[in-house]
């Protein structure tokens, strides 16, 4: 028989809140079972879950997760999964690049700015 689990124990799991939780359903991304009113979750469900906060860490979008989540009903060999995972990370790899390197030129300008204002106190006092 198939381990079920509460919301609760799952977010306890997975380090989320039920309503972090409830959210995610919200958006369609997870279709828990329900055994009464109460919501019930199964291997696949944490599955599921787990790529999600995975995905969110990276800094991928909850539209770029429902597609990517999507691909797993409609392509059993998950071909078209794997190519869009591979545009999905290799855009977001080009973003973080950029990213990197506008960081480097404001920290490279920030410590120029540092360091005059540091050689102008020092000759005035």
């Amino acid at each position: 028989m198939e381990k079920l689990m509460t919301i609760t124990e799952l977010g306890d799991e997975l380090g989320l809140t039920p309503r972090a939780i409830r959210f995610y359903e919200s958006k369609g991304l997870l279709s828990p079972g329900r055994v009464g009113s109460n919501r019930v979750y199964n291997y696949r469900d944490r599955a599921r879950l787990k790529l999600i906060v995975r995905a969110k860490r990276l800094g991928f979008s909850l539209s770029d997760i429902a597609e990517y989540l999507d691909l797993y009903r409609s392509d059993p060999q998950q071909l078209e999964q794997r190519q869009l995972l591979i545009a999905k990370v290799r855009a977001r790899i080009a973003v973080l690049e950029q990213q990197k390197i506008d960081l480097t030129t404001t920290l490279d300008e920030l410590y120029e700015i540092e360091r005059q204002a540091t050689a102008e106190s020092a000759s005035v006092g």
